[in-house]
């Protein structure tokens, strides 16, 4: 039962796809502040891969930590621990149903992009891909510390706007160095003068990634 301490626990979960016991492979989709599952879940959609089993979680309250993903990471707490256990269960939930971690990729836009790439750091391992569109890793300075292990080649991509209002286009490239010093094979687009949204060039490289770790 959720708690002032654990305020994303057991907030709903909505699926879409194949179920995991038939999925070629699962990808877990984590939306942005003041969205909500249902709005993430519509890349599913866009992507048009059914093989693949979608699974989105809902923040508490719409977000998933309350400050700017830049400020010091204490000031994001419990929210940010909460938030990085939601998406740990799922991806125990996913390997339970038969679906290894080298075919689950987890996908997140603006907040929930900080909030993948920061769970991919802090886990570090081979998954099936790490994409974050519009997002860098949490804190007021990254702190190679509480991201051991390795990537193992895992596939990351970083998408964003050179002048997006939320992201620093320096956070954007920090992350990107962190993650290719974990053993990611890192792909960064940088997108001039783009929305803070997501844009036709990152679906497609999504896309990419989804059928490399389909593949056979």
């Amino acid at each position: 039962m959720a708690s002032p301490d654990d305020p994303h626990r057991d907030q709903p979960v909505l699926a879409t796809g194949a179920p995991l016991t038939e999925a070629a492979g699962a990808l877990i989709l984590i939306h942005g502040r003041g969205a909500d599952a249902a709005d993430i879940l519509g890349l599913a959609d866009v992507l048009k891969r059914p093989e693949i089993a979608y699974v989105a979680p809902e923040a508490s309250g719409h977000t998933w930590y309350p400050n700017r993903f830049v400020a010091p990471t204490a000031s994001n707490e419990p929210w940010l621990t909460s938030a990085l256990a939601v998406v740990r269960r799922l991806v125990e939930e996913i390997q339970l149903g038969g679906i290894p971690h080298e075919r689950i990729a987890i996908l997140g836009f603006s907040q929930g992009a900080c909030l993948t790439l920061e769970f991919a750091a802090r886990n570090a391992r081979r998954y099936g891909g790490v994409i974050a569109l519009s997002g860098g890793l949490i804190g007021d300075r990254i702190d190679p510390a509480l991201h051991p292990g390795s990537m193992a080649g895992t596939p990351v991509f970083l998408g964003c706007s050179d002048v997006d209002p939320h992201i620093p286009l320096a956070r954007v490239q920090e992350s990107s160095a962190a993650m290719r010093a974990l053993g990611a094979q890192v792909t960064e687009r940088i997108y001039p003068g783009a929305p803070h949204t997501i844009v036709a060039d990152e679906i497609e490289h999504v896309r990419g990634i989804l059928d490399k770790m389909t593949a056979g």
